[in-house]
């Protein structure tokens, strides 16, 4: 059955958006007068909502989490966010989707602004049905919320939400949308491990398998109604 409609992530999916983000981080985090750790243990920060990682990675209370987003934010929105570079392929899946006119919501951890304003730089804001990401207070940053938003905004527009799909490379992609009921098919090129790909319904390993895992049923229908014709 051909995917009514289907949720892209942003961070690891879409974009390589982890030099922007990381260089943000290495300075809010000297900012704020904590340790910087390396680039391996930064990447760990890119795709989770960034409070929790305040939290869990930086070991900040909520007062200090909260100076470190207001710094994070400022620093990220002024350059952080265009230090990010398509993944080859990935604009042309969006193009197509749009082509066959499949319902498209992003469903990111990061802030709708900035996650707006990265999909407006590399022109593929236009391809979107919704644009769904963190609200700008955080209180919606949760993959599980996030998902949760975006079916509640493309049911408001008419759309069919019966057989969503998601698409995301870390664990917090399955699990917050298995949490709303969303299979997911993961991404080998973004920025998780393969324990984090449990639970996924799919994997692929380059954006030319995830073509064939959205389209070829779509594809086949194609055919089919060709020939009945």
């Amino acid at each position: 059955m051909t995917y009514s409609c289907i949720l892209l992530d942003l961070d690891g999916t879409i974009l390589d958006s982890a030099p922007g983000i990381i260089k943000t981080l290495e300075f809010t985090l000297e900012r704020i007068g904590r340790p910087i750790p390396g680039p391996a243990e930064l990447l760990k920060w890119v795709g989770p909502p960034i409070m929790d990682s305040f939290r869990d990675l930086a070991g900040l209370n909520p007062a200090e989490s909260e100076h470190a987003l207001a710094v994070y934010r400022e620093k990220y929105l002024d350059d952080g966010a265009y230090d990010a570079t398509l993944f080859p392929g990935m604009p042309s899946i969006i193009r197509d989707i749009h082509r066959h006119e499949i319902p498209l919501s992003l469903a990111t951890s990061k802030p709708e602004l900035p996650a707006t304003l990265m999909l407006e730089h590399f022109d593929l804001a236009r391809h979107f049905t919704v644009i769904t990401g963190a609200s700008e207070d955080e209180t919606r940053s949760a993959k599980a919320d996030v998902v949760a938003e975006a079916l509640i905004r493309l049911d408001r527009l008419g759309v069919d939400i019966s057989n969503p799909v998601m698409v995301g490379d870390r664990e917090h992609d399955i699990a917050g949308a298995a949490a709303n009921g969303v299979p997911t098919i993961a991404v080998e090129w973004g920025y998780g491990s393969p324990v984090e790909y449990v639970g996924a319904v799919a994997l692929a390993n380059t954006p030319a398998e995830l073509w064939m895992l959205l389209f070829a049923q779509e594809i086949e229908e194609e055919e089919e109604r060709a020939v009945a014709n």
